[in-house]
């Protein structure tokens, strides 16, 4: 059940949020809302996939 809930906010992050990656976005310059923003997708990402 948690992977699954994990799964689904993975699809919705990559449906709402915006793809930093794309815009090429240097993590060295990255304001805090950015930085919270990739840890978040991270985060989600990485409880989808493990387990």
């Amino acid at each position: 059940m948690k992977k699954s809930l994990f799964r689904l906010l993975a699809q919705i992050n990559k449906a709402v949020l915006p793809s930093l990656s794309k815009r090429r976005l240097d993590l060295a310059k990255a304001s805090k809302w950015q930085l919270a923003l990739v840890g978040w997708r991270y985060y989600v990402t990485t409880r989808a996939l493990g387990d």
